[in-house]
């Protein structure tokens, strides 16, 4: 209860879309003090919370999402998001800041996700907080 109370106050909204919990755990923990964090743990949850945050005019104002999850996997989840902003007309600076994680040292994924998906970034797992706080400060999102 008492961190949605901090988080009152901020203007960043996140959604980490995670089926580690112990992945999740950790985004939570380092994006607490700079966001009000929502959770989804596969592509499906992450593709319903995305749509109700623009139904309720609160969009997220960053996604982090697993490559791989059940249900439905990261690449999929981002191209129904930018899908959604396509027909809703959120366009370019519009559009939610998404950052990709994987452990997958696989970069034929990350290159799938990242230049034909749409994603904004990624960073890899395990992940490193400093070097998490640095992208997002290179994307505009945190001070």
């Amino acid at each position: 209860m008492e961190e949605t109370n901090r988080n009152e106050g901020m203007s960043m909204r996140a959604l980490i879309v995670e089926d580690d919990f112990t992945s999740r755990k950790l985004l939570q923990k380092i994006l607490a003090p700079y966001a009000e964090c929502d959770i989804a743990v596969n592509g499906r949850e992450c593709v319903v919370a995305f749509s109700q945050s623009l139904d309720e005019g609160r969009p997220y104002d960053l996604v982090t999402m697993d490559i791989m999850m059940p249900e439905m996997d990261g690449q999929e989840a981002l191209k129904v998001i930018r899908q959604i902003e396509k027909e809703r007309g959120r366009r370019g600076a519009d559009e939610v800041k998404v950052v990709m994680t994987t452990a997958l040292d696989d970069p034929k994924n990350v290159v799938e996700a990242y230049y034909k998906g749409g994603a904004t970034s990624y960073i890899p797992k395990p992940i490193d907080k400093h070097m998490f706080l640095h992208l997002l400060r290179n994307l505009g999102l945190i001070e």
